[in-house]
């Protein structure tokens, strides 16, 4: 009996029509193996880009309707030539787009999440000997308008059709080989990694690794889907991610993630009361702000300072929403500091491995890079340094707790 197999290109990888008909040639492979296939694909390119350039030249603040409207043409491209490159070479396929595939979500527009997938046309065509092709990054809501998935929406796209269908395995090609123990553009040290554990990869989805959306890895965790981060270019083994990793146990530290355009805000003078700190942060997420490392400092028994991370792109609307609300909160002023990075290592083994933190901080201190903020989890530690100390931070963490020696390697493999 043939099984499902959900394969999810992204838009590197069907940028040309030479890369088109390379990603028809790694479908028609999987066919040949004897299993049924749904590909989800993304934009061709930079298309998505070349449509919001478009939008803003129009109208600099347009509708979120209307740009889900727009962006959502950049997937029907690509699933119809897709299709067409399949039947080309004598294989029968079928472009959907997400609505036809009976991808439902939530009314809202620009960051949609995936309610439910109505999976009897999918299966039918799939039962009938065809190559499901369906536009990633796009769905439909109970009142018929059109959605967009938000940032990395085709993997979670990929990971819900392979969770309805109950497919063997969603295979996410991608232009790297798999999910490597830090950036390979950054490290050249950094080695890929045979198989992760979801928590860890959720953990560095959601510190700045960019290889898979964090909605996606959770989605994956939540209904058991078996994800393969793969090359799409090379024809090698990619990295497994999956609930419980045998392999690689005496790695406490399995990867590390960083991202730049970090600020600092500190919120001064605040009153020193029960209710401050839950009134600063509701009033910030009632405005959908994101703050990530929260340190309070008491100055006196009636006041406190509260600093918190939030990504640059957002100081001046966090500022402006604290603002709006000076008299409510009650602060004196408010400091930023931006020019900042966040620097995280991330492993399972941190539960029952006491020290990592201090053993990281000391490596730190001995490179002599002074740690801004610092937060902890069961399986990650992160820490906030200046942005010209990033990368020099990740190659001496990655030495340190010896994520680039052969030997990891040997036992990856």
């Amino acid at each position: 009996m043939s099984t499902i197999v959900v394969q999810k290109f992204g838009g590197t990888s069907v940028g040309s029509v030479e890369r088109i008909q390379h990603v028809a040639g790694r479908v028609i492979k999987e066919v040949e193996n004897g299993n049924k296939v749904v590909v989800v694909v993304s934009a061709m390119g930079k298309t998505t880009d070349e449509l919001l350039t478009l939008a803003n030249a129009i109208n600099p603040h347009p509708s979120k309707r209307d740009m889900d409207m727009l962006l959502t043409t950049g997937e029907q491209i690509t699933i119809s030539l897709l299709s067409m490159a399949l039947q080309m070479r004598g294989h029968e396929a079928v472009s959907l787009t997400g609505w036809q595939a009976g991808i439902r979500t939530e009314p809202i527009h620009g960051n949609a999440r995936i309610t439910n997938i109505e999976t009897d046309l999918l299966q039918s065509y799939l039962d009938s000997g065809k190559i499901v092709i369906v536009a990633g990054f796009q769905g439909i809501t109970a009142s018929n308008e059109i959605t967009t998935l938000g940032r990395g929406g085709s993997d979670t796209t990929a990971v819900a059709l392979a969770a309805a269908l109950q497919a063997e395995k969603c295979d996410i090609y991608t232009d790297v080989t798999g999910v490597f123990t830090t950036d390979p553009r950054y490290v050249k040290d950094a080695r890929k990694l045979a198989a992760i554990a979801y928590d860890e990869m959720l953990e560095l989805a959601n510190l700045g690794a960019g290889v898979l959306h964090p909605r996606a890895v959770e989605f994956a965790k939540n209904y058991g889907v078996q994800l393969v981060v793969r090359s799409s270019m090379e024809d090698v083994e990619g990295t497994i991610i999956e609930e419980e990793v045998s392999m690689e146990k005496n790695l406490v530290v399995r990867g590390i993630a960083f991202e730049d355009q970090i600020t600092r805000i500190t919120v001064c003078g605040l009153p020193n009361e029960l209710h401050t700190l839950s009134t600063i942060f509701t009033t910030l997420a009632n405005h959908k702000l994101n703050v990530d490392i929260i340190i309070q400092t008491s100055m006196d028994k009636d006041t406190t300072n509260i600093s918190f991370s939030v990504k640059t792109v957002d100081v001046s609307e966090t500022i402006e929403v604290l603002d709006q609300y000076q008299d409510r909160l009650g602060f004196t002023s408010i400091e930023q500091e931006s020019g900042l990075a966040k620097v995280s290592i991330v492993g399972s083994g941190m539960v029952s491995n006491p020290g990592v933190a201090a053993e990281m901080f000391q490596v730190l201190a001995t490179e002599g890079i002074r740690v801004k903020m610092v937060s902890t989890s069961e399986i990650k530690v992160s820490t906030v340094v200046d942005v010209n100390e990033m990368v020099h931070a990740v190659e001496a963490l990655h030495v340190a707790f010896k994520l680039g020696e052969e030997s990891v390697e040997r036992v990856m493999s």
